[in-house]
């Protein structure tokens, strides 16, 4: 029995609809178990700290001071991985909504190996190298210009 062109393109419809089903439970079961694994990272840091302010004891200056950066350091790891669970958590409501996978910038498919290096990008490779550009012209500009907006490198 010979397929008609529209069976044949249903066929081929579903199975794309299959395979990017199948490409997205892949990426929600890895966007799920990196927000655990950074759950209990962040709980571990976080009782870590608890415990570690309480054994204070009698400290000299130094010691104060390297407790100080420590502290600092450490609040910073649990504030970039506050910031990773956000975006984790972002990712998987994109996915539920049906727009995981899209640049922001051009509204193309993210690159699937993209995807599985860094499943909460929200740009494509090329977006993303060019807003990186543009911050850094920005960021050089802005050291260029003076309080009263005059340029200082002529």
């Amino acid at each position: 029995m010979k397929k008609t062109k529209a069976a044949v393109a249903t066929g081929a419809s579903k199975n794309a609809t299959d395979s990017r089903s199948q490409r997205y439970e892949e990426l929600r079961t890895i966007l799920e178990d990196r927000r655990r694994e950074i759950q209990s990272e962040v709980q571990s840091r976080m009782k870590d700290v608890r415990a570690d302010t309480g054994q204070a004891g009698v400290v000299d200056d130094v010691e104060t001071s390297e407790a100080d950066i420590q502290d600092e350091i450490e609040f910073a790891l649990i504030q970039m991985k506050a910031e990773t669970l956000h975006r984790i958590n972002e990712a998987l409501e994109r996915l539920e909504e049906g727009t995981y996978g899209r640049c922001f910038e051009c509204g193309e498919e993210i690159e699937p190996r993209r995807l599985r290096a860094l499943p909460f990008a929200v740009r494509c490779k090329d977006c993303e190298e060019a807003r990186e550009v543009a911050a850094q012209r920005e960021r050089v500009l802005s050291r260029r210009v003076t309080g009263f907006g005059r340029d200082l490198s002529h």
